[in-house]
């Protein structure tokens, strides 16, 4: 399953104006130049100071498999971050964003009145208070859970509720979820 937290970088991402540095040694030196110094890449990445250095010479290529997942990872976290920042800011402003999932929604109506939760596929955009909400409690550390809670009340609000002008006291239940992707 896709989590709330990586379909919100990967959208943020989406406003990328460069590509990603695609060589190890690219994205050694990258890390290097934003952290201003070997020893506190290696540091990050869990490797000595001469295995980084000899990553930016070129002497090195080719990391193992999970040296090359680290390096990614805190390469894309720091890449091009006002990039980043206008896109968010500008998705809890003025655009929001658009939500897709594949998940088992169910709701409780009025008291005595339920409908059992099926399989829904949904794609719904949500406004720019929702996108603030969801982009507030993740970068507050929110778990998986609270983000889903959160996207839930949204959906529960635009796609059920049809931004609260029908089925009033509606309460959308998201469970059992096989996919998410976010787009700003």
């Amino acid at each position: 399953m896709e989590s709330v937290g990586d379909s919100l970088d990967r959208a943020l991402e989406q406003a990328f104006t460069r590509p990603i540095p695609k060589s190890a040694p690219a994205r050694m030196r990258y890390l290097v130049r934003q952290l201003k110094g070997t020893r506190r890449v290696a540091e990050l990445l869990g490797i000595s100071q001469r295995t980084v250095e000899r990553y930016v010479t070129g002497q090195l290529k080719h990391p193992r498999q999970e040296l090359a997942a680290r390096l990614e990872r805190e390469v894309r976290s720091r890449w091009q971050p006002q990039v980043r920042a206008r896109a968010k800011q500008k998705a809890v402003t003025t655009d929001g964003l658009v939500f897709a999932t594949r998940g088992r929604f169910g709701f409780t109506a009025a008291p005595g009145t339920t409908d059992d939760a099926r399989i829904r596929d949904i794609t719904q955009a949500l406004p720019p208070r929702w996108a603030e909400r969801l982009f507030q409690a993740r970068d507050a550390g929110a778990t998986e859970d609270q983000l889903l809670q959160i996207a839930a009340q949204g959906l529960g609000e635009m796609y059920f509720r049809a931004d609260n002008t029908r089925a009033q006291g509606l309460d959308v239940e998201f469970t059992d979820v096989e996919q998410i992707d976010i787009s700003l």
